[in-house]
């Protein structure tokens, strides 16, 4: 019957040979198909630790001088578990302000994270060589602006955030919060936003009705072009369906909710606003872009050699920023006089324009202007109304006389 041995017995058996029967190694060696080396190793073992030391050891190497410190891994764990959407990238970065030296590579940042589980490894996808960065210059040459929701209500519903970011450093201009997206609200966080940072050269929004009456059913001027008129501001659109124009603050919306709005719920407008302008207090000055190296939005926004341009000087004393940076003058030509009728209601040239129907029995000031009319009610500034021409209005009224005749 045939015994099949193990390594350590065979080990063994050529030690014995030499030891017990005194044959020569390069005898055992030939023998058991080994080199000379092999078997002064087995016997320097056996004569160290026994019939133990002739098993199989560990082929790792004592020593590795590419392997991490056990201090700065335990470094990158911490940060990790900290904030958890920190990649390699961001850790290296933030290991770099801490001091340490040498700063470890992306790639054994990134294998410091897979062995401590902190990441799924997953297939990566190849960057186009063809693809490119597109952005302005320097600051203050384009500002992107939108409208987002998912702020929730503890008390339910969900309030809007107004955003808006400069092209060139990722700099946050505004981040109001309002209750709804009106034309009125939007545009007093644009007044402010104006306010404080100084008037851009061009603007970029979408095809939304707080920003352009260009899909309204009469095309006009809404207030928000107006500011950008009366400010010398290049008001840009997107294509419709085109989200990918305003790219950035879309980029934006997506770090604000990630870093700050999911499973957060607001009990307050003003508990909403006073959190978010700490994060983007955060995010302007202590947060590092990838996309600009590492540099935070507000060192490249004040970047700029030439200071922006001041908003236009208030026409009137009001304490509305939107009203004293856009209302126009009153007591110029062409204004109109009327009383708001119970349905909240007026007539003018010909066009039924609606104001609310808080305002029924209150006197209003219309100011006529060639494509839009403006209204004030005791000298505040109430909206703006795209104004119709005479033609537009027969077309109304004749299609109201049909629609009547078929009813009858």
């Amino acid at each position: 019957m045939l015994w099949e041995l193990s390594v350590v017995e065979q080990r063994y058996n050529a030690v014995m040979e030499v030891l017990r029967d005194g044959q020569s190694v390069v005898e055992v060696a030939g023998r058991y198909g080994v080199s000379r080396q092999a078997v002064h190793r087995w016997l320097r073992r056996y004569a160290q630790g026994g019939l133990d030391a002739l098993g199989d050891r560990s082929h790792r190497p004592r020593s590795c001088p590419h392997q991490l410190p056990e201090a700065v891994e335990a470094v990158i764990y911490q940060l990790r578990r900290a904030h958890p959407g920190w990649g390699p990238r961001r850790l290296g970065h933030e290991l770099a302000r801490r001091g340490i030296e040498p700063v470890p590579s992306r790639a054994s940042i990134y294998r410091a994270l897979r062995r401590g589980g902190l990441v799924e490894p997953h297939a990566r996808r190849r960057q186009k060589q063809a693809w490119r960065r597109w952005q302005r210059q320097r600051p203050m040459q384009l500002w992107q602006m939108d409208v987002m929701g998912g702020l929730e209500l503890a008390a339910g519903g969900e309030a809007k955030l107004v955003t808006g970011i400069d092209d060139h450093s990722r700099f946050c201009v505004a981040a109001g919060v309002v209750e709804r997206a009106s034309a009125r609200a939007v545009c007093q966080v644009f007044a402010a936003a104006l306010a404080r940072h100084g008037v851009p050269e061009e603007l970029l929004t979408d095809n939304g009705k707080v920003f352009t009456g260009r899909f309204a059913p009469h095309p006009g001027e809404v207030l928000f072009d107006r500011i950008c008129r009366e400010n010398g501001i290049t008001h840009r659109l997107t294509a419709p369906r085109s989200p990918t124009t305003t790219g950035k603050i879309e980029r934006f919306h997506k770090t604000l909710r990630a870093e700050l709005l999911d499973g957060l719920r607001f009990d307050s407008l003003a508990q909403a606003q006073q959190v978010i302008d700490l994060w983007v207090a955060d995010y302007n000055t202590g947060r590092p872009h990838q996309a600009l190296g590492m540099a935070t939005p507000a060192q490249r926004f004040h970047a700029a050699t030439d200071p922006p341009l001041p908003a236009i000087p208030p026409l009137v004393v009001a304490q509305d920023p939107i009203e004293a940076s856009v209302r126009p003058r009153l007591g110029g030509p062409g204004e109109i006089a009327r009383l708001v009728h119970s349905n909240g209601v007026i007539v003018v040239t010909r066009q039924v324009c609606s104001v609310g129907r808080r305002y029924a029995g209150k006197q209003v000031v219309v100011q006529v202007e060639p494509s839009v009319l403006h209204v004030f009610c005791e000298g505040v500034y109430l909206k703006s109304i795209p104004r119709t021409t005479s033609e537009e209005v027969t077309q109304v009224r004749a299609h109201r006389r049909n629609n009547h005749r078929r009813v009858r």
